[in-house]
């Protein structure tokens, strides 16, 4: 599909008005997005487990108004509060989406907003949160145009979250997502995420994802600033080939159940990604000291144990803990006696495996 299949093709039988609410959950990626083109393009393909409890709920009330006007017309609350700090960021994603949703200056729109999770706890709340919008904004064509298809909803939404935040189009639907285009995956675009195609054995259904948080304050570098860093990074051609190469793997491993060849890859991934952030221009260092201190016993628990258990990161200092659902008790055992001592406060976030979006 290419952008002009997105644009709305029924312009009459809008709403006067009406309230829609949408549950949209994170993502965990596992083959890194890092780098992008223009229009939110990916500059490598990237592969994801969807989240179950982490997750962004969003109401939009919308009441057509008398003359369309030139400006968008919205208030934005954010746990009950105005948040005028992320107006800017609403009103780049509605110009960003204008030509594919045009009736978005005929109403005026109120949009509540609130996640499950802390904001900037290293989970990622843009993907969840633009991917409730897009849904909520979405839904309003939808009930004008009934005949539109489920599958055709869903990558309609997918390609819309994609214009507010890239890892968004991850967050849809579940549970293993992939999204950039890549030999490896015929059906794959750069437009929107899609559902993994090939079989994924059952070692990674259920799988846990245990989120502990090093640090709950903001980001020292946003991820729109981390993927700018790429343009001209001196590895970034190289980092681009690996990702390719990753997805191929994964193929194989997905289908047999190798878990041991699924933690080599999930881990090389997350410290490649830090990687090209210690090597950019300017450099960062998003890890502390914690954050090593748990990587460090993961290892060593591995190692005595034979448990398959692995950690990944995202672009921060707090680590997401993975293992399967057959290993669950003891591995949250060992998280509790030996890596919670690492987090603020010992505080942590028990999520597993996903399977999409919800209308509420």
């Amino acid at each position: 599909m290419t952008e002009k299949d997105f644009l709305s093709k029924k312009a009459d039988g809008l709403a006067t008005g009406g309230k829609v609410t949408w549950k949209a959950p994170s993502n965990i990626a596992l083959v890194k997005y890092w780098g992008k083109k223009a229009n939110q393009i990916p500059a490598n393909p990237s592969i994801s487990f969807m989240l179950d409890a982490c997750a962004t709920t969003t109401t939009l009330s919308f009441e057509r108004k008398k003359t369309a006007g030139e400006e968008f017309s919205f208030d934005f609350y954010f746990e009950g509060k105005p948040k005028e700090s992320f107006k800017a960021k609403i009103s780049t994603f509605f110009g960003r989406v204008e030509s594919y949703l045009p009736f978005l200056k005929q109403y005026h729109f109120v949009i509540e907003t609130s996640n499950s999770f802390p904001h900037s706890s290293g989970i990622a709340s843009s993907a969840s949160g633009m991917a409730a919008l897009a849904l909520c904004l979405l839904s309003i064509e939808k009930e004008a145009d009934p005949a539109m298809s489920e599958d055709f909803f869903i990558r309609k939404a997918s390609f819309l979250a994609r214009l507010g935040s890239g890892s968004a189009c991850r967050s849809i639907e579940g549970d293993v997502i992939q999204w950039g285009e890549t030999p490896t995956i015929p059906e794959s675009s750069d437009l929107y995420g899609i559902k993994y195609p090939y079989p994924v054995h059952p070692n990674f259904k259920n799988f846990h994802d245990t989120i502990l948080l090093v640090h709950k304050g903001q980001k020292q570098v946003s991820s729109s600033v981390g993927h700018d860093l790429m343009h001209g990074h001196p590895f970034a051609e190289k980092r681009f080939q690996q990702a390719h190469g990753n997805l191929e793997r994964l193929k194989a491993i997905f289908s047999d159940g190798n878990l041991d060849a699924f933690i080599e890859i999930v881990e090389s991934e997350a410290l490649t990604l830090h990687a090209m952030m210690m090597t950019s221009q300017p450099y960062f260092m998003l890890m502390q000291p914690n954050t090593l201190e748990i990587i460090n016993k993961i290892w060593e628990y591995r190692k005595e144990t034979g448990r398959h258990v692995c950690f990944t990161l995202d672009a921060g200092a707090n680590v997401h803990v993975l293992y399967p659902e057959s290993e669950k008790k003891p591995v949250y055992q060992f998280i509790c006696e030996s890596l919670l001592q690492h987090c603020e406060n010992g505080h942590h976030i028990c999520d597993r495996i996903g399977f999409g979006a919800k209308k509420l």
